[in-house]
């Protein structure tokens, strides 16, 4: 089983969003949208080689309609079709593996980068096991980095794409109730840890303490609100995309509304609810 985690530079236009989550079929099991930072996120489960088309379909049809010249947003980005991780989710009695081996996912990653590249004609710079991580690409691609599949310099409309194989990873915002940006960024600084990374954005008229929560079995939701609520005011907190179920079931239920998490923004839940493996069996208990 693969996830496939696309991050697409396009978050207003929800009419063209929602043709790109056709365009992958019934595998797109998430769709997070944003429009301040100008940004979707599609989350695709399922067989490996069906994910593995689905996210070439959703590829093809963004780079053709997108132009990242006409692009702003709050969000960093390098390219139309930003990021591409593949995970590997194996199914266990207890819910997704913590462990699952990468292998597959860094198949997948290698044979997404080539085929990109040939059909795309897109510069993929890759991150993962054997490679960068995706902080150091943001950094260093074009600078001290050359891509790894395709032309040297970027596609005319979109860019380049970060493509990656990594863990289960849980992205989470927390927005803070008074919009300074400097104590954002102070308090991101303060709790980043190699389990934790953290950006302090301005979105619009607020600002948040973007997180990654890279081992979220270890730093879930609640260490990563509480981080931050013990510094400042947290007004909001906000999943984008899903969460493994034995990350949510270690918080208490009592918590879950304040946290923005819930039985249904699982990925068990919603692969079950797609009629995908690892069904009704591994579904998370009601809330």
């Amino acid at each position: 089983m693969l996830e496939c985690v696309i991050n697409v530079s396009e978050g207003r236009d929800l009419a063209f969003l929602a043709r790109l989550r056709t365009a992958a079929g019934p595998l797109a099991v998430d769709l997070h949208a944003d429009a301040d930072h100008h940004r979707a996120v599609f989350t695709l489960a399922g067989e490996g080689p069906e994910v593995e088309a689905a996210a070439r379909r959703l590829a093809s049809s963004a780079v053709a309609h997108l132009d990242l010249n006409s692009h702003s947003g709050a969000h960093p980005r390098r390219g139309i079709l930003d990021v591409v991780p593949f995970v590997h989710v194996e199914p266990g009695t207890g819910g997704l593996l913590a462990d699952a081996p990468i292998e597959a996912a860094v198949q997948a990653r290698d044979r997404f980068a080539n085929w990109a590249a040939g059909a795309l004609s897109l510069p993929c710079f890759l991150y993962g096991p054997g490679q960068p991580t995706l902080p150091e690409l943001r950094r260093d691609a074009w600078v001290r980095r050359v891509p790894d599949t395709g032309p040297g310099t970027p596609h005319p409309t979109a860019g380049a794409c970060c493509v990656g194989a990594r863990p289960v990873l849980v992205a989470y915002n927390l927005w803070l109730a008074d919009p300074d940006l400097g104590a954002a960024r102070e308090v991101a600084a303060a709790i980043r840890a190699p389990g934790l990374r953290t950006l302090g954005l301005r979105v619009g008229e607020r600002v948040q303490v973007s997180c990654n929560l890279i081992d979220p079995w270890r730093v879930g939701p609640a260490a990563a609100f509480d981080a931050v609520a013990s510094r400042v005011a947290v007004a909001e907190a906000e999943l984008v995309g899903l969460l493994p179920r034995a990350v949510l079931e270690a918080v208490p239920p009592s918590r879950w509304d304040t946290l923005g998490i819930g039985a249904d923004k699982t990925i068990e839940a919603r692969m079950e609810a797609a009629g995908l493996d690892g069904g009704s069996s591994h579904a998370p208990a009601e809330g």
